[in-house]
Formats: C-alpha cells, structure tokens, sequence
C-alpha cells in the first residue's frame, strides 16, 4: 500500500506544478500586447493543460485505490480524510475552469486581468495548504 501512496502523492505534485504554472502563463497572456506571443502563450497553455490532465486522473485514481483499502466505517470515522477528500472536488473543478479559460483566450474572449488571474493562481495553494495541515496534524 505505500508504493500506491507513494505514487498518489508524485502524481499529486505532478498535478500541483502544472495548476501552479498554468495560471501564471494566463497572467502573462492578458498582459500581451502582440500577436506572436499570444500564440506562443497559447500553444504553452494548450500543452501544459493536456499534459498534467492525465496526473490529475492518475491522483485520482490512486486516491482512491487508497481509499478502498480502508473499511467503510474507518473512512466515516476519519473526518480530516473526509474533508480532504471533499477538497478535491473544488480543485477538480479548477482544473476544469482552467480548461475553460485557455479555450476563451484561444477565441480572444478574454473577460479577466492580469491582476485577476494572479488572485486565480492562489486558489489551489489555499487547498493544498488545507490538504497538508489535515493529512498530517489529522486533527479529528
């Protein structure tokens, strides 16, 4: 079972570098001014989007490949893992918001700054910072 959490977690940071970077790259893409670089930031956000796609799967999967290896009643009995667990659905839904704006910038039909997509780019530290404090103080 420690060789499916190990690779949870490499799947995980996987997942986590690209929701960090993405964002960024779309800060530099509504600042651009020019054409060339706007399709360059566009090809970047298109490759990096399909590429972490399949980590995020993959955390998934082992998560809860993890998550079967506990009785039913164990997983009731762990709040911290519930409230983890419920965690992953908003950065699920991130990631797919993710998707949704590199498909607007493509179409130019940008309605955000640069400014609102440093505060986007936040977002998932705020769970990660969560998600670490709960699997390790497991606080109830």
């Amino acid at each position: 079972m420690l060789w499916v959490k190990a690779f949870h977690i490499i799947f995980l940071v996987s997942w986590y570098a690209g929701l960090f970077y993405l964002p960024r790259l779309y800060v530099h893409h509504a600042m651009s001014k020019d054409q060339a670089t706007r399709e360059r930031l566009e090809i970047m956000e298109r490759k990096l989007f399909w590429f972490i796609t399949p980590w995020a799967i993959l955390t998934l999967v082992f998560g809860l490949w993890l998550a079967a290896f506990y009785e039913w009643e164990a997983i009731l009995s762990m709040g911290w893992l519930q409230l983890k667990v419920a965690l992953v659905i908003p950065l699920v839904i991130f990631h797919i918001w993710c998707g949704k704006l590199m498909i607007q910038f493509r179409g130019s039909d940008n309605p955000h700054s640069h400014v609102w997509f440093r505060w986007f780019n936040e977002f998932p530290l705020l769970i990660l910072v969560v998600v670490v404090l709960l699997v390790v103080l497991k606080p109830f």
